[in-house]
């Protein structure tokens, strides 16, 4: 069975993908995946799935018909459906939506490094607002319509952030107010360097610091001024540049070398960060 399906009724057409959709982007190392659905008119059926799941709507507005109230969606409208919950609707308008699944383990982790009960729960809520919640959706489309320029470091933060944000704004602060010690940093740092051209993982990173994954988001910010996955692109886009300088190896090599997926996803970060492409550098050591 479809997880998201309408229903088989006459005149009802089965969701699709939106033709503009260019990803599909599963994350399943740090239990995240998105994903594009048009949701044409007719009966939209939510079936029971082992993730929590957000959708946030991400096109025109869109009129619907929900339990006998008449609703207007709008662009950032979220509905929060919890692990093996199900809904049906009837849709009225054609309705692009973002749709976010979260595993139970990515939340019960969250939980685990804020303080919390592993088992602690997430309401389901219905065409809500949240700012937070809307910036990180999109933060993480953006992402995913590039190819993971920031890497798994960047979605996992996102990931991680999403899921403290949903078990609450009650939760207590358990982020000890200091950054990473001097031994901690240099122990994270240097695991760094040694493996910038492997996919770094921020729970990893922190198995280092031996810290919870939310609190090395925050001590490590504390210590060097930058979130976890900026740091490791600016350190990635200067192994690139010293490479690129010496002239031993070709540019595409050089971005493999360097941790980056592709030469032109290191041209990217190279142009963000330091103004210049690749081909700048190399025509400016001969």
């Amino acid at each position: 069975m479809s997880a998201l399906r309408q229903a088989p009724q006459p005149n009802v057409v089965t969701a699709v993908p939106s033709p503009r959709r260019p990803w599909v982007a599963p994350r399943p190392r740090i239990g995240l995946r998105l994903d594009l659905h048009t949701h044409l008119p007719g009966v939209v059926e939510i079936d029971p799935l082992p993730e929590h799941r957000l959708l946030v709507h991400a096109g025109a507005p869109s009129r619907g018909v929900w339990r006998s109230h008449r609703v207007l969606y709008t662009r950032g409208d979220i509905d929060l459906f919890p692990a093996g919950f199900s809904e049906v609707w009837d849709q009225t308008d054609e309705a692009k939506v973002l749709d976010v699944r979260l595993a139970p383990t990515l939340v019960r982790r969250a939980a685990e490094d804020i303080g919390l009960d592993p088992g602690l729960g997430i309401d389901p809520r219905c065409q809500v607002r949240d700012p937070q919640i809307e910036h990180i959706a999109w933060a993480l489309e953006a992402e995913c319509q590039d190819g993971y320029p920031g890497g798994l470091l960047y979605a996992e933060s996102l990931g991680m952030a999403l899921a403290v944000h949903l078990l609450g704004p009650s939760r207590a602060d358990t982020t000890p107010d200091r950054g990473l010690s001097k031994r901690q940093l240099r122990r994270v740092t240097d695991y760094i360097e040694e493996h910038l051209d492997q996919d770094l993982s921020l729970g990893r990173l922190a198995r280092v610091a031996e810290v919870s994954v939310t609190h090395l988001k925050t001590l490590f910010k504390r210590s060097t001024g930058l979130p976890v996955h900026e740091y490791v692109v600016q350190r990635r886009v200067e192994r690139a540049k010293e490479l690129l300088m010496r002239g031993e190896l070709p540019i595409s090599q050089v971005a493999l070398e360097a941790g980056f997926a592709h030469q032109s996803h290191m041209a990217r970060w190279m142009r963000r960060v330091l103004g210049v492409t690749p081909a700048a550098v190399v025509r400016g050591t001969r």
